[in-house]
């Protein structure tokens, strides 16, 4: 008769195996409750919160800035580049177009257009949009940064000096000899 040896731990683990049931990749099953739990946790951390409140925020300051961008700086480009806007240049792809109509009768004729120059002035405002927000959080970021108590830095312990460390060679080399 063949008898294999297990040791205790391994004997115990078997067990232990044996008592814990079939292992199955099935996902876990959730109760009603558990997963309300669950999301009330969610919900209850910090982040979710402040990105909610963010969003929000972000709502109404994108009012502002449109307006911002729309009636105040879009005039003064205007002005220095000498009224350039390529809101209505356009390219008929098909369809009749009257020669010189907007974008807008264009598009109101029915005729397949190629609107690039609306893409071109959607650039133009999302670049001009993003400096005006990057000022916005730069100058956000430097309030923060006065208003928070300096940082003291904390003093490293001093080692001793090279003076020190020759004393001790020195007398460590005289103690052997």
């Amino acid at each position: 008769m063949n008898k294999t040896r297990v040791s205790v731990n391994e004997y115990e683990y078997q067990c232990a195996q044996l008592r814990s049931g079939p292992k199955t990749n099935a996902p876990k099953q959730y109760s009603g409750e558990t997963m309300l739990n669950e999301f009330k946790d969610f919900i209850a951390k910090g982040n979710v919160m402040d990105m909610a409140v963010g969003i929000i925020i972000g709502a109404a300051f994108t009012a502002i800035v449109t307006s911002l961008v729309g009636d105040l700086i879009n005039p003064i480009i205007g002005l220095v580049s000498g009224g350039v806007d390529f809101t209505n240049n356009y390219a008929v792809l098909g369809g009749d177009v009257p020669e010189g109509a907007s974008l807008e009768a264009a598009r109101e004729a029915g005729a397949s257009i190629f609107a690039y120059g609306a893409f071109i002035m959607a650039i133009i405002n999302f670049l001009i949009i993003a400096f005006v927000v990057f000022m916005l959080v730069r100058y956000v970021n430097k309030v923060k940064e006065a208003a928070a108590p300096p940082v003291e830095a904390a003093e490293e312990p001093k080692g001793p000096t090279a003076e020190e460390l020759l004393a001790e060679i020195r007398d460590a080399l005289k103690a052997k000899a």
